[in-house]
């Protein structure tokens, strides 16, 4: 006979919408005591504090909400996650370090929910840097957080094959379904996980984006320019330069042709096609400076672009 799994008491720590179904996930099936978030932040053109997509979900289930400043040396917080009887806590995209004085506070510790393969892309930005990277397998890590960066043991892990054409928002979006799924695994097993020490010596990292890294590097492969283009698609966007002016690239793919990197070698309805350090892209959609979006056929009607005419090659903002 089989027993149900126990309910356990759980803390959640986390902010964006990413996090929010794995948080309603987790209390389906078991008992969220403490729900901490990021604080609130100002928005928009008119700087209103609006907060985190977690923290707006959490007061709208009435569940028990924290929003501190800082965690290290927050004594106060320490004494009310310890208060709430929590035996584990989840993290998933919190988006702070967590010192070791808070680690040791629930009975099971942490269990964060990464969205990789560990040891593969530690870090900030790991659904991005796979497409980036052009990896066609990820996954989800349900690791035992430790003071490191991504660095504790593995408890449960799970690959997702990658759609070549999926863009950053698909691949999210097909993770948060996993990593939601895997975590609820791991609750009702808690305490009989084997703990896999990861292989540091086969780490790769998943920094922040910065602006920068959606510009267009011309000297790359059209497929390395389109991986790039599907990893930075929610933020930062990709950009490239045409006499020294930023156009945002709304929409593109790989195509045939050749010739020097960023060059034009066609015109017409089906959009603007560019030369790369291999093979070519066609530019489908686009945006001007100051302008709003629109088809790359209208844009170089607009300008009077000309085949043969040059892309900014060198030019990668800061």
């Amino acid at each position: 006979m089989t027993h149900p799994a126990p309910r356990r008491k759980v803390a959640f720590f986390g902010s964006p919408a990413f996090a929010v179904p794995v948080l309603e996930a987790i209390l389906a099936e078991h008992e969220v005591v403490l729900v901490v978030a990021q604080p609130d932040k100002p928005v928009g053109r008119g700087l209103n504090l609006t907060p985190p997509p977690v923290a707006a979900r959490a007061a709208e289930l009435g569940l028990s909400l924290s929003q501190p400043e800082r965690l290290r040396k927050n004594t106060e917080f320490q004494g009310r996650l310890r208060d709430s009887g929590a035996e584990v806590a989840v993290t998933c995209a919190y988006g702070k370090i967590l010192p070791s004085a808070l680690l040791e506070v629930p009975p099971f510790g942490f269990l964060n929910t990464h969205t990789s393969l560990l040891p593969q892309l530690r870090g900030a930005a790991p659904i991005q840097w796979a497409l980036i990277s052009g990896l066609n397998i990820t996954g989800t890590t349900i690791m035992q957080t430790d003071p490191g960066m991504d660095t504790g043991p593995v408890l449960l892990q799970e690959a997702l094959p990658i759609d070549p054409d999926w863009t950053s928002l698909d691949l999210s979006a097909a993770l948060q379904a996993q990593a939601a799924r895997l975590i609820v695994q791991a609750l009702g097993v808690l305490g009989q996980l084997v703990h896999t020490p990861q292989d540091g010596a086969q780490a790769t990292h998943a920094p922040m984006l910065s602006k920068s890294d959606g510009d267009v590097r011309w000297h790359d492969s059209a497929r390395q320019i389109y991986d790039r283009y599907r990893g930075v698609y929610a933020w930062p966007q990709t950009s490239a330069f045409v006499g020294g002016r930023r156009l945002k690239i709304t929409q593109l793919r790989p195509a045939e042709g050749q010739g020097q990197p960023g060059e034009v070698l066609e015109v017409g309805a089906a959009g603007v096609k560019v030369a790369c350090g291999e093979g070519a892209v066609l530019l489908i959609g686009v945006q001007p400076e100051g302008r709003k979006a629109m088809s790359a056929a209208d844009w170089q009607r607009g300008i009077g672009l000309k085949v043969g005419e040059q892309f900014d090659v060198a030019l990668v903002s800061g």
